[in-house]
């Protein structure tokens, strides 16, 4: 038996203290939840957007500011984001297309984003994200756009100039790839199951521990998780989330070659649904752009940017199919069309192509 400290109180009569702020928590989280419900009818009746980023952003922004600990900023941010969704859920449930199956990167980017009351469908592949959410059935979705370590999603960047959608926000994440199977063990294993990007991620690794392997790609990591669940000698490269949604077990942690493996989500919706998000003080512009095949046109683009004193943080080329030599121009620029010199330089940038597509202005993610 310990012997109780002067002056603290036990045990139990600590946890009788947590018990009564929880209920008061409650009370005060169900309170929020019927002013959410009546905001819900006022954004109904007015035909308002009900999902607006830059409001969550500033409503975690000044939580964070004002306060006075010991919880960190970042948990705070955490549980204030879940709060609000839970919310959000009240007044019209957020239906979002992500990669699928459960378990996937894409699928921890959209939860980081809207929280986990939203309502999560699972697509195939980037081009059914891509359909759900120009067709309607999702409002919004979430895509890859580009890996630290493997660069640019290329189809991601090819379905950008098909589509009618725009870019409203981003998500970085630190991927870790994890090997994931039946057997708590790497021995026996016959067959990798992944994601191309994943399996190109983690190729040193493989190639030293598991060199006789079959390296089979996959249309996402979750899948080759869900996979590996039917032979004990097939394995997976995905999440920690994945290992816990398909009951598999880590048989090594971490392989990816990189230890600083990040991967840019973008999130996307018609303009309908949320035009673009007003300046954040960070921003980024993305757009899509083509030049006449003339000497000097690529140079030219880069001249307004640089007469305007805008930076361009991205400058990626992919072919225009046309068999003729053509390419489609994909740059990010720091600012918001808002900001004087940053719209003086997409003007004058936009006279000097043969087609322009802004795809979106958004805030920059930590």
């Amino acid at each position: 038996m310990t012997t109780p400290t002067p002056g603290l109180p036990t045990l139990s009569e600590l946890r009788i203290q947590i018990d009564a702020i929880d209920e008061q928590l409650l009370t005060l989280l169900n309170n929020r939840a019927l002013v959410a419900e009546k905001v819900g009818e006022v954004k109904k009746r007015d035909g308002t957007a009900f999902f607006r980023p830059d409001r969550v952003a500033q409503v975690i922004e000044k939580i964070q500011l004002t306060n006075p600990g010991p919880l960190k900023g970042p948990h705070v941010a955490a549980i204030w984001r879940e709060i609000m969704s839970a919310c959000l859920a009240l007044e019209a449930p957020q239906r979002v297309a992500v990669l699928g199956p459960a378990g996937t990167f894409c699928e921890q980017a959209a939860v980081e984003f809207f929280g986990g009351a939203a309502d999560l469908i699972y697509c195939a592949n980037f081009d059914e994200v891509f359909h759900a959410t120009a067709a309607g059935s999702a409002q919004y979705g979430v895509v890859g756009v580009e890996n630290s370590t493997e660069g640019m999603v290329t189809r991601s960047l090819d379905l950008f100039l098909h589509t009618p959608t725009h870019v409203i926000g981003e998500i970085t994440l630190l991927i870790r790839h994890n090997l994931l199977r039946l057997e708590n063990s790497v021995d026996g294993i016959e067959a990798v199951l992944a994601h191309p990007l994943a399996l190109a991620q983690c190729q040193a690794w493989l190639s030293k521990h598991l060199p006789h392997a079959e390296r089979r790609p996959v249309s996402s990591n979750a899948e080759g998780a869900r996979l590996a669940t039917t032979n004990p000698t097939w394995t997976a490269l995905a999440s920690e989330r994945a290992a816990t949604q398909f009951g598999l077990h880590i048989a090594a942690h971490a392989i990816q070659d990189e230890a600083y493996n990040r991967t840019r989500f973008a999130v996307i919706c018609l303009p309908q649904t949320v035009g673009t998000p007003p300046p954040s003080g960070k921003d980024c512009t993305s757009l899509i752009v083509s030049v006449p095949n003339r000497p000097g046109a690529v140079h030219d683009l880069l001249v307004p940017l640089k007469n305007h004193g805008v930076s361009m943080t991205r400058f990626e080329s992919r072919p225009a199919r046309t068999g003729q030599w053509e390419y489609y121009f994909y740059i990010d620029v720091q600012g918001h069309p808002s900001q004087p010199h940053v719209a003086a330089a997409l003007a004058d940038l936009q006279k000097l192509c043969a087609f322009y597509k802004l795809l979106g202005s958004y805030p920059v993610a930590e």
